[in-house]
Order: structure tokens, then C-alpha cells, then sequence
């Protein structure tokens, strides 16, 4: 019953990973079409254009139509109203009178700012903020390609830690026959049957385990690509990493200072800042507009005033502020304050890209020696376990000796192929931490795969 419970897991584990065969540039591409998280980022980037144009409008002519249409009812009364009098011989009664006005009124005007010092910072803060929105887009762009990368070597990784456990599922249950059958001829001793049992019972466990985190790392895949991931590309048997280039350590944090996508976000923000002092102390400024209109008047019904009009006017209007409660010196060190908040932040994302890229730069270095020591292990373990079945066949081994060869075995390939994972990615985000990274840079790790 439990062998046929791991069997259903382990397809389970699998289903999914049958459809077709996909490399590194195939999944990529899927993220790019379904990341929600990339999606959001090129709308972000798209409202983002459009502050140049509102910035602009600041600084550009306003024309608006206004008018109206009004009907006035007037009456006189006279104070004898209704009274009956007499005169030259006819008799009648007093009545009031009355006359209803239309009045229409249109009215065209024209508004050109001459000076407004605070559109002008306005119009130069909305190029900056275009700056910035593409920017975050392309250190979007950047997290895509990090994030699919290690969202797929994750899944290999599991993969590896699943194949890994079921072969050292296999030769433990090799391993614990054996005992067995030993232990009936009488040339063993129920010790070891019981430590190979032990040893079994760890090694179905932890293929549980396997299967779990292999399904947890495909659905992490499949929140990126928004599909069931097909059966992931391989890396190549025996495949060599490359080393950074340039090797030294110093050109790499260097462009990280100046080139991350962070710090050209901090940078552009503080000059944004600035821009914004100087756009609240033009409340002190006087503002000067060019004004045209053109009103057109009429008047219809039974008066005198009856008839129509026309008036255009040009000329130029100003105003100089003089006290507004103190508003305006509050929010200039309102913005001085937030400048001197956006250069901190700078700073400290200036640090935090140059620590970044030495920690990347590092991390390739140590994993490429890694991998290095962990190739010669896998062979020099390897031969530990060859020696110990042998000297078990003859009586100079017992059986702990190679159930736990085998376990340090199994072990080194899955830290072998986990520092490999690690050297790959650590070298994309050495390339992202200096700002360099681009899609083209998949391309040499996608040739280090098989399908």
C-alpha cells in the first residue's frame, strides 16, 4: 500500500511535466505574454508617457466657449389698477402692463500664460517622471528574467532532489533484500537488516518530501508563465560554467553605482525633488497671462432695450501674491526636507547595488570552485561506494557502510547540481545588479540545456 501511495505521488509529481519538452527562452517567452506582475509593470510605463504631455498643457493657450440664454418677464402696475374711469366720453379699467426679455450671451476666451514659473517646473518634472516610469519598466524587464531563471532552475532542482531520492529509494531497498536474505542464511545479523530498514523508511520519506517541493516550485513556475509548465530543458551532462568577464571585481560594482535601474530611479527622483522646491517657491512669484475674449450679446422682446452687441478685448492680466498665511514657506521646507529624504535614498541604493554586485560577483566565483570540489567528490564518492559493496560481498564491510555510502553519494549530486543552479544565477543577477542584464543574456545559458 505505501509503495503504491509513493507511486501515485510520484506521478502526480509528473503529470503535468508530459506534454512537450520546453528550454529556458520558450518559458521566458510565455512570461512575457502572462506575468501578471510584468503586465502591470508595462501599463505603469505606458501611463507614465503621458505626463509629458499633461506637464506641457501647463504651458499652452486654453480656449473655452461659455454662454447662456435668459428670459426676464417684466410688469408695471400702475396705483389705481383697476379703477373705472372716464376720459373723452369712454369708460374703462385701469390695467397694468408688462414685456418679456430674451437675453442671450456668448462669450469666447482665450488664456496664454506668459510667466508661471510653477508650470515651467511642472512641464521639466514630467519629463523626469516619464524618465522614471521607463526606468521601474526596464528594472521590470530585469526581475522577469530573474525571476523566470530561478523559477525554472528551482524546478530542475526538485526534479534533481526527486531523481536523486528515488535511485537511493532503489538501492537502499537493493540494500535491505540483501540483509534480509543474509539474515535468513545466518551470515548476517538482524542489526543490519533493521538499519537498512531504517535507512528505506528515511529515504520514502524524503521522497514525500520531493514530490511536495517539486509541485511547490511548479506552481511558483506557473504563477509567472500563467500555464502548467511542459517538461523543463535539462542541463547538459558535465556542462562548464564561465567565469565573469571582466574577471575583476571593481568594473562590475562601479556600473552597479551608476547603471542599476535603482539608482537611476533615486537619481532621477532627487532631481525630481529639487524640481519641486523650486516649483512651490514660485508662490511667491508674480504670474502673468496673455487674455483675449470675444462676448456677444443680444437682447430680444417688446423694449427699448431690444438689440445686440458685440465686445472683443484683448490685453494682459497679472497678479502678485502678496501674504497667503505662511502656505507657501511651509511647503518649500516641506520640499527641501523630501530632497534631502530622496539623496539619502540614493545614497543608500547606490550602496546597496555596489553590495549586491560584489555579493553576485562573489557568489559566481565561489560557486565555479564549488562546483569544482563537487565534481571530484561525486567521483571520489563514487568510488567510496564501489569499494564498500565490494568489501561487503567479501565480509570486510558491514551494511551501515554502504547504506551510508551511498547516502553521502546521493548528497553530493544534489549539491552538485544545486551549486550549478546557484553559479547560473547568481552570474544573471550580477548582470542585473549592474544594470546590464538583457534577454539576449539567456541565450548562453539556454545552450547549456538538452531537451
Amino acid at each position: 500500500m505505501q509503495n503504491l501511495l509513493t507511486a501515485v505521488l510520484i506521478a502526480s509529481a509528473f503529470v503535468s511535466l508530459n506534454a512537450r519538452a520546453g528550454d529556458l527562452i520558450e518559458v521566458y517567452q510565455q512570461a512575457l505574454a502572462n506575468d501578471a506582475v510584468y503586465a502591470s509593470a508595462r501599463a505603469s510605463q505606458a501611463a507614465g508617457r503621458e505626463r509629458v504631455a499633461q506637464g506641457k498643457a501647463g504651458l499652452l493657450p486654453t480656449v473655452g466657449l461659455s454662454g447662456s440664454m435668459v428670459r426676464n418677464d417684466q410688469s408695471a402696475s400702475p396705483f389705481n389698477e383697476g379703477a373705472v374711469v372716464t376720459q373723452n366720453g369712454v369708460t374703462g379699467v385701469v390695467r397694468g402692463s408688462g414685456a418679456a426679455l430674451n437675453t442671450s450671451q456668448y462669450t469666447l476666451a482665450l488664456s496664454q500664460p506668459l510667466f508661471r514659473w510653477d508650470r515651467w517646473q511642472s512641464y521639466e518634472q514630467s519629463k523626469l517622471q516619464q524618465a522614471i516610469a521607463e526606468a521601474q519598466f526596464a528594472q521590470a524587464q530585469q526581475d522577469l528574467i530573474t525571476r523566470v531563471s530561478q523559477a525554472y532552475f528551482d524546478v530542475l532542482g526538485a526534479q534533481d532532489t526527486l531523481e536523486s531520492t528515488r535511485a537511493q529509494k532503489t538501492a537502499t531497498t537493493e540494500q535491505l533484500a540483501s540483509a534480509k536474505r543474509n539474515f535468513e542464511v545466518g551470515t548476517q545479523t538482524i542489526t543490519d537488516t533493521h538499519e537498512a530498514q531504517a535507512a528505506y523508511d528515511l529515504v520514502v520519506a524524503q521522497e514525500f518530501a520531493a514530490v511536495n517541493d517539486l509541485e511547490n516550485k511548479q506552481s511558483a513556475l506557473q504563477a509567472i508563465i500563467g500555464a502548467t509548465p511542459a517538461s523543463l530543458a535539462t542541463l547538459k551532462a558535465g556542462v562548464a560554467l564561465a567565469s565573469p568577464q571582466p574577471a575583476l571585481i571593481a568594473p562590475w560594482v562601479a556600473s552597479a553605482e551608476n547603471q542599476n535601474y535603482g539608482v537611476v530611479v533615486s537619481q532621477l527622483s532627487l532631481e525630481l525633488a529639487k524640481r519641486d522646491i523650486a516649483r512651490q517657491r514660485a508662490g511667491h512669484y508674480p504670474t502673468l497671462d496673455l487674455v483675449a475674449s470675444s462676448t456677444y450679446n443680444k437682447v430680444g422682446g417688446q423694449s427699448a432695450q431690444s438689440g445686440s452687441a458685440t465686445n472683443n478685448a484683448v490685453g494682459v492680466q497679472w497678479s502678485v501674491p502678496i501674504f497667503g498665511g505662511f502656505a507657501v514657506t511651509s511647503r518649500v521646507r516641506e520640499s527641501i526636507a523630501l530632497e534631502e529624504r530622496a539623496r539619502n535614498d540614493l545614497e543608500a541604493t547606490r550602496r546597496n547595488a555596489a553590495q549586491s554586485a560584489r555579493q553576485s560577483y562573489l557568489g559566481v566565483n565561489s560557486g565555479l570552485a564549488q562546483v569544482k570540489a563537487l565534481e571530484a567528490a561525486e567521483i571520489s564518492s563514487q568510488s567510496a561506494l564501489d569499494s564498500n559493496k565490494l568489501g561487503y560481498q567479501v565480509g570486510v564491510r558491514i551494511n551501515i557502510d554502504v547504506l551510508n555510502a551511498q547516502r553521502q553519494l546521493y548528497s553530493t549530486r544534489r549539491d552538485l547540481s544545486r551549486a550549478r543552479y546557484d553559479t547560473i544565477m547568481s552570474g544573471l543577477r550580477l548582470k542585473a545588479a549592474s544594470g546590464s542584464l538583457r534577454e539576449e543574456d539567456l541565450v548562453p545559458v539556454n545552450n547549456l540545456l538538452q531537451k
